[in-house]
């Protein structure tokens, strides 16, 4: 194995994935390129603050990250792909340097039985049933049981739409032969589905030391329930309300430790009212470049972070 690589005079690690580790893009490639965006946006704001940075990939076997004050996640998106990869190597990095956000809420983010904390916390949240690997259930007889119609089954460790399926009681028994090996072998969160995401869209709200910064929504391509850009979503300003703001900020305050940073997804229920759908506090979109003084909040938040 190479020795590992030391940065001495580098104050911050903003961790992505060897995806997206390059430093510029090809004209054609607009994915890579807001993601270089809003790095640059960082690390200017984090440059006006004498704080020096570096993109890097978490996995990358030849990093010393005890160089670092500092450890940001940013763009590591294929962590849920490696996770058992990824828990050896967040276990071994935390006790190398410190994490933005916290460890704690690294760890407990990660699972989406985290939902079951913010509902005992009186978060609003989109109802959900757990279907744990050992103990496995008809999906039928759960939406039958549950008054729904349709709902969306994904695994609690997730991300991109990974295994997110939408399924109508009607073919319940068809999608459970599919996913059979899949709910066998992890966990799944299964949801009523939300009409108002295809309808207007799901709302994602940026929380920054506790202070909403700016928001967006995520509108599905037609035809289709999954609003990232993966899958020809579509990103649009939005300008959060005073209903926004306080289920964010609620939303937040409810974890502990309080993230330094993370955004909010939320939507409307059959009510009308906002419920939290997801908390993505480890390596959250937050669409920078939408609304650039958010990268001034965020590197103080990353420089509180560092005190």
């Amino acid at each position: 194995m190479p020795p590992a690589l030391h940065h001495p005079t580098v104050d911050v690690a903003l961790l992505t994935e060897s995806r997206y580790a390059a430093t510029s893009a090809a004209p054609h490639d607009w994915y890579l390129r807001n993601i270089l965006r809003d790095d640059e946006l960082l690390q200017n704001a984090l440059a006006e603050l004498g704080l020096s940075s570096v993109r890097l990939d978490w996995a990358a076997p030849d990093v010393d990250w005890s160089t670092f004050r500092c450890a940001v996640f940013r763009t590591t998106w294929d962590y849920f792909d490696r996770i058992s990869e990824f828990h050896a190597w967040l276990r071994r990095v935390q006790a190398e340097t410190r994490l933005c956000n916290a460890p704690e809420t690294i760890w407990w983010n990660l699972d989406k039985h985290y939902l079951v904390d913010l509902r005992a916390r009186d978060v609003p949240v989109v109802p959900f049933q757990l279907l744990e690997p050992d103990a496995p259930q008809n999906l039928h007889d759960l939406l039958d049981a549950a008054g729904w119609e349709e709902a969306v089954l994904k695994p609690c460790v997730s991300g991109g739409a990974r295994h997110t399926y939408r399924v109508h009681r009607d073919a319940a028994d068809t999608l459970q032969e599919r996913v059979r090996p899949l709910l066998a072998a992890e966990s799944f969160l299964l949801q009523p589905f939300i009409r108002d995401v295809v309808q207007t869209g799901e709302d994602t709200v940026m929380v920054v030391n506790g202070r909403v910064t700016h928001a967006v929504r995520k509108v599905p391509k037609a035809g289709d329930f999954r609003v990232q850009d993966d899958h020809g979503g579509t990103v649009h300003h939005l300008d959060p309300t005073q209903e926004h703001v306080e289920l964010a900020q609620r939303a937040m305050a409810a974890c502990d430790p309080v993230p330094s940073y993370g955004r909010v997804d939320m939507v409307r229920d059959k009510h009308g009212n906002l419920v939290v759908m997801e908390l993505e506090l480890i390596e959250p979109e937050l669409w920078l470049r939408h609304h650039p003084p958010a990268a001034h909040a965020f590197a103080q938040a990353i420089a509180e972070h560092l005190q």
